[in-house]
């Protein structure tokens, strides 16, 4: 039974995360999206923001970290879940580990550089580290394969036009 409320608030969490993700689409930016979550309540949101802000850190686990800890008042996130639409970069699996997120959930691995297992293994195995963070993947993994599919399909169908029309 606790197995199966994990997996159904997993997919709440992880629901909303891809309701930001779309929300960065709408804004230009490559559709990824992050909540945090501590005590099952979300206390921090975030999503892909490094074209409008000029910002290469403005990553959506960036985002969220910096708006949970700010609501709690505190750069550790102990104890909290992080919820992100893809497989954490480097620098994000850096900064989760400095702010000690407990645990991180992602729907879609990045096989080019995700650092949760894909391509680096950071998160749960780097011993090299003073904090390990527990990983699971794979929920709602196609609904957000998906959505970046189709965000990069768009894109490029776009710069073929704008080459067309130039």
């Amino acid at each position: 039974m606790t197995q199966f409320k994990t997996h159904q608030a997993d997919e709440a969490f992880m629901r909303h995360a891809l309701e930001l993700a779309e929300r960065a689409w709408k804004e230009g930016e490559v559709p990824v999206g992050a909540v945090i979550v501590l005590d099952d309540e979300i206390i921090g949101k975030g999503w892909n923001r490094p074209i409008a802000s000029h910002d290469p850190t403005a990553h959506a686990e960036i985002m969220a970290l910096r708006d949970a800890a700010g609501k709690i008042a505190n750069y550790r996130l102990c104890k909290s879940t992080l919820y992100v639409t893809l497989e954490p970069c480097p620098m994000c699996a850096g900064a989760i580990v400095h702010a000690r997120v407990g645990r991180v959930v992602y729907a879609a691995p990045d096989p080019k550089g995700g650092a949760a297992g894909s391509v680096f293994d950071l998160l749960p195995t780097d011993e090299r580290f003073n904090h390990r963070v527990s990983v699971d993947n794979g929920v709602l993994e196609e609904e957000s394969s998906v959505l970046l599919k189709n965000f990069f399909r768009h894109r490029r169908h776009q710069q073929k036009e704008a080459r067309q029309t130039s």
